[in-house]
């Protein structure tokens, strides 16, 4: 069965492109969907759009996105970083713009695939034939850390982990202005946008979601954050803090003006999750894993210490 994806475009969003708008807010591929454009799927107002066309402010767009055919996953030479490993479990380290799996617009070239390629992952199927060893994701312009089981207990395992909250899970972001609380919380039921129903946002009948966060670098109109996701809620540390003022830096779904583009430099959204804490399978000591911050990330924030000092905050989080 086809999906039709409806977005209200925003008037501070108008003159921008249309293929970059609707592949930033449905989570699509760009190449696809300027396929689907190609092909007359996507309207405004009930008109087809051009794929040279721009946004106009307050106008309704509507997607219709074929239903994928079922596929096999097919085995895919992709170089991964595997920082930790035993006979139960993978810790990846992704880069951003990878996919962890395969979903209409992304039906190769994911972590699914470069896993199958790999040798590495065991078959494992309790999240489904398509989804072998996933047990939690990271967005596609995210960053960092990942678990991967190796066998169907083991996903079962790491699941039950997941939620009962013993799975540590930190990031680090750059969000616009400047962060009042120097150690602040997040409790905010995160649910789908009403109005935009391929996005999420904070609702009064959304799911309970709990974001804890410390400021570790300020910078002139910017904050380095340490965040711990106390609930996995799809988005929910971007809905989070765009929710207090201050969206994810790269972020051209929950962001706007300056926050959609970021600081000079920055060509991509700046999260990462950096570090990661869960019991062993013995239950006598803890896996703990952590991912530097990629050198795209890095670079960024050298720029803004030039342009004036940041400073390191000691409280710890651990």
């Amino acid at each position: 069965m086809n999906r039709r994806v409806t977005l209200d475009v925003p008037d501070g969003a108008a003159g921008g492109r249309v293929d970059r708008f609707v592949a930033d807010a449905s989570g699509l591929s760009r190449s696809y969907v300027q396929r689907l454009i190609g092909q007359g799927r996507l309207t405004a107002d009930g008109r087809v759009v051009a794929a040279s066309s721009r946004l106009g402010g307050g106008s309704r767009l509507r997607l219709d996105v074929p239903a994928a055919a079922p596929a096999e996953d097919v085995p895919e030479s992709i170089p991964l970083r595997i920082v930790y490993r035993d006979a139960a479990m993978l810790i990846i380290d992704k880069p951003a713009g990878l996919v962890t799996h395969p979903a209409p617009g992304h039906p190769s070239g994911t972590l699914v695939n470069a896993l199958l390629g790999s040798g590495e992952a065991l078959p494992a199927t309790v999240a489904g034939r398509q989804r072998p060893g996933i047990v939690h994701r990271l967005d596609r312009d995210t960053s960092g850390l990942l678990m991967i089981a190796r066998h169907d207990a083991a996903q079962a395992r790491l699941q039950a982990l997941l939620r009962a909250r013993r799975v540590r899970k930190d990031y680090l972001c750059l969000v616009i202005g400047s962060v009042a609380a120097q150690l602040g919380r997040i409790e905010a039921p995160v649910g789908r946008d009403a109005r935009h129903r391929t996005r999420m946002a904070v609702v009064a009948a959304g799911r309970p979601s709990v974001t804890g966060y410390r400021v570790r670098e300020r910078f002139a109109g910017w904050t380095l954050l340490e965040v711990e996701l106390l609930t996995g809620r799809t988005h929910q540390i971007r809905v989070h803090l765009a929710s207090i003022g201050h969206p994810v830096a790269g972020d051209r779904v929950y962001g706007s003006g300056e926050a959609r583009t970021g600081p000079a430099g920055l060509g991509r959204l700046f999260l990462h999750a950096w570090r990661l804490a869960l019991p062993n399978e013995a239950g006598d000591g803890l896996i703990r894993a952590e991912s530097p911050l990629p050198p795209e990330l890095e670079r960024v924030l050298d720029g803004l210490r030039e342009d004036g000092l940041g400073g390191l905050d000691d409280v710890p989080l651990w």
